[in-house]
């Protein structure tokens, strides 16, 4: 059985961690095997979105303890080992997440924890289940937050609050995270699923390249100035208003149906 196992549902891709008797720690296979499939996604016409959950009762428990409490008894793993590791094999999640031009989305059923909460951080946004918890908790085992963490959760709840979460390490609920905008929504346990999955196909069916380049856009804006910004949107404008499926948006819009994009 696979670490994670990935299913095809239309154009919306999920993958599940598949590791529910570890609470879905991460493996190096888990990590290895969802970088490709982020990658082949984002180059596969026929998929739209891309839905990360996990299975069992839990969404990441984060890293494998048991596996770093070996390799210490061992001693066998210098400091530069340890650096070369998380960079090739941990960070090369969040790198092609960063290239994934497409909506990404965390279904989060019950805990998200460490390494589990910056794989939900990572995605463009997190549906919860009501069972759902979400904790930076490094701290609680002597370790800092080695995926992300430091960079995604200020942008999302201010750095305050962030560090409050980062250094404590303490839990927040489904609701709690809801109302400091943590997540996007939050659903029954038994609804998460299905409540995300439609919602993921409701974007997987948008215009490809409008959805692509309204993400880019988006993110960049993050990081420059209104007049760049804006300079930015007129190109990418300028190619969209000559698109097939713009011209298929605006018939649908007059003749009131459901347009067809071909992402074109």
């Amino acid at each position: 059985m696979a670490d994670l196992e990935l299913e095809r549902t239309d154009r919306v891709l999920v993958a599940r961690l598949n590791r529910p008797e570890k609470k879905n720690a991460l493996s190096e296979e888990m990590l290895e095997v969802l970088r490709n499939a982020l990658k082949e996604a984002n180059e596969d016409s026929d998929i739209g979105c891309f839905v990360i959950t996990g299975a069992g009762d839990a969404f990441c428990s984060g890293g494998d303890l048991g596996r770093r409490a070996a390799e210490s008894a061992t001693g066998d793993l210098t400091p530069l080992d340890r650096k070369l590791r998380l960079q090739k094999v941990t960070h090369q999640v969040a790198l092609a997440v960063e290239e994934f031009e497409k909506p990404l989305i965390a279904a989060v059923n019950g805990a998200a924890v460490g390494a589990g909460m910056d794989l939900s951080l990572m995605c463009d946004m997190r549906f919860a289940g009501t069972s759902a918890r979400f904790s930076e908790g490094y701290v609680k085992v002597g370790l800092i937050p080695g995926n992300g963490g430091c960079y995604f959760l200020p942008r999302l709840v201010g750095p305050a609050r962030a560090l409050e979460l980062l250094w404590t390490g303490d839990f927040v609920s489904a609701d709690e995270a809801l109302k400091v905008g943590l997540v996007n929504r939050v659903f029954n346990d038994a609804d998460l699923f299905q409540e995300t999955l439609t919602f993921a196909t409701r974007l997987a069916e948008g215009p490809p390249i409008q959805i692509r380049d309204i993400k880019k856009l988006m993110y960049q804006s993050l990081r420059t100035d209104l007049r760049t910004s804006l300079e930015s949107v007129a190109a990418h404008m300028a190619v969209i208003q000559s698109t097939n499926d713009y011209r298929e948006a605006i018939s649908a819009f007059k003749e009131k149906r459901k347009p067809k994009y071909r992402g074109s």
